[in-house]
């Protein structure tokens, strides 16, 4: 098959605001003109077809991060500190790494210590709707959305809560870097100093572990053993990291993904409030309706065809799963929002071995969330018609949703 290289398939026009806002269109292009496309702006292969997506994340590399000492030959060793914990994330890594790092967390992020925190979610999320309720109006990210999966993760790590806004903060921007495929070296200084923070604030809370034990991930990661083996202390900080964020930034687009994606369709709304035993399902259609991670990148393990295109050992490859949970080859009617889909086998979460570690918690946030908001607010409804998303090209997220209610 001959390689387009056209630039109007270009992933390039994220950057274009209007795209931004609605990328479906540009995806639906790319699924229906060149489902694997050699994107030259970005030197990567584009994928947008569910059958591919699925492909890529299940046989294709993770480990793309660069060494310290690779950076520094290429004259970039200004990035080393970030690579050192990258290269120690699960996020970044093949078997067996990958295979001994999961074990050794999965054996502490169990769904009986997630499923724990139900009622905490809940009593989180009522305090924070009582401290806005009598003003009618608010922007949910800046008061719920944001906040809340920080909480919890302060919480949930044994950390102090009242740290929630710093570790948001550092989270917002590590995933600048994470959502971003294009180099933008204004970014740097921002991201470099959230890992140097992030590192001595989980490394200092590492250490106390040894003299000082306390309940809480972190505590239970440092001390997790599989037939001997268990995670060094770096190993522990880049997990730690990885989670946080992860967990976090997933979690935030969620909420304020579902709940525009509900204004914008009344009538599925209306559904809900009438079934709430629909939320279950809302909330898997929520997130494959308007995915917060849309894209992540692979590397080719050998020479390999894929869609009747040639990609060679370790070509760059991105899997756009936003435009695979739109593929009408995979979803009945896919840009229909159906709070009542059952056949719903999204990659919002990745898929396989790398299926996102804190999926189980964002889900149960965002169920707790959503509903306790549609029971609490009267008429929820839309206070303001800007709607602004964060300019991360693959963390879809919003700035800032204004809503009001009948008090």
């Amino acid at each position: 098959m001959a390689i387009s290289t056209s630039a109007s398939l270009s992933l390039y026009h994220l950057l274009d605001p209007e795209v931004l806002a609605d990328p479906y269109p540009l995806y639906e292009r790319m699924r229906t003109e060149d489902p694997v496309h050699w994107d030259p702006y970005l030197h990567a292969w584009v994928v947008t077809r569910y059958a591919d997506v699925i492909k890529v994340l299940q046989v294709f590399s993770a480990d793309r991060t660069p060494s310290p000492e690779k950076l520094a030959a290429l004259g970039m060793e200004q990035l080393g500190p970030i690579a050192r914990v990258m290269v120690r994330q699960m996020l970044f890594m093949d078997p067996p790494d990958h295979t001994r790092v999961r074990r050794l967390a999965a054996n502490v992020f169990t769904p009986r210590r997630v499923d724990g925190l139900r009622v905490r979610i809940q009593e989180i999320t009522d305090s924070l709707i009582d401290s806005v309720f009598a003003a009618g109006e608010m922007d949910v990210m800046e008061a719920i959305a944001n906040p809340l999966p920080a909480i919890v993760t302060a919480e949930m790590f044994g950390m102090p809560s009242d740290d929630h806004r710093m570790l948001k903060g550092w989270s917002q921007d590590f995933a600048e870097m994470l959502g971003n495929f294009q180099h933008n070296p204004g970014r740097t200084p921002r991201v470099l100093a959230a890992v140097d923070s992030m590192s001595a604030y989980f490394g200092d809370a590492v250490r106390r572990q040894a003299t000082h034990p306390t309940e809480g991930l972190i505590n239970a990661l440092a001390s997790a053993e599989v037939e001997g083996d268990r995670l060094s202390d770096e190993e522990v900080v880049a997990n730690i990291i990885v989670t946080m964020v992860g967990g976090q930034e997933t979690t935030t687009n969620l909420i304020g993904n579902g709940l525009l994606s509900l204004l914008r369709h009344p009538e599925e709304l209306q559904r809900l409030r009438e079934n709430p035993a629909l939320m279950p399902s809302a909330v898997e259609e929520l997130l494959r309706y308007e995915s917060p991670s849309q894209h992540t990148a692979r590397l080719a393990p050998t020479d390999v065809e894929l869609g009747g295109q040639e990609i060679r050992q370790r070509d760059a490859v991105i899997a756009v799963m936003g435009a695979a949970n739109r593929d009408p080859a995979r979803f009945l009617d896919p840009d229909r929002l159906d709070l009542a889909r059952t056949d719903n086998r999204h990659v919002a979460f990745g898929w396989a071995s790398h299926f996102c570690f804190g999926a189980p918690l964002a889900r149960i946030e965002g169920h707790i969330v959503l509903e306790t908001m549609l029971r609490r607010l009267p008429e929820i409804h839309h206070a303001s018609e800007a709607i602004n998303w964060r300019p991360n090209l693959g963390l879809r997220g919003l700035t800032a949703l204004r809503v009001g209610w009948r008090r």
